[in-house]
């Protein structure tokens, strides 16, 4: 069913990092909303923008699932 020199998707350093600051304003975002706090929420949303920037530069510099500094874990 799989096949095993698959990397996988989105399973790389790059992924995980732009994952992570994306997860991370969009949840201070979300209590910002809450707390009514329209700079903090406009701020979050510009943390998304950045998330998005960093992952596509990580991947770029060789951390994405095709790049040369990205090493595959064995899946059990």
């Amino acid at each position: 069913m799989s096949d095993e020199t698959e990397p996988g998707e989105g399973n790389s350093p790059a992924a995980w990092v732009a994952v992570i600051i994306m997860l991370a304003a969009i949840a201070g975002g979300t209590f910002a909303f809450w707390f009514d706090l329209p700079w903090l929420v406009w701020t979050c949303a510009g943390l998304v923008a950045v998330g998005a920037i960093t992952g596509a530069v990580l991947s770029k510099l060789g951390y994405g699932v095709k790049g040369p500094r990205y090493v595959p874990k064995a899946h059990s």
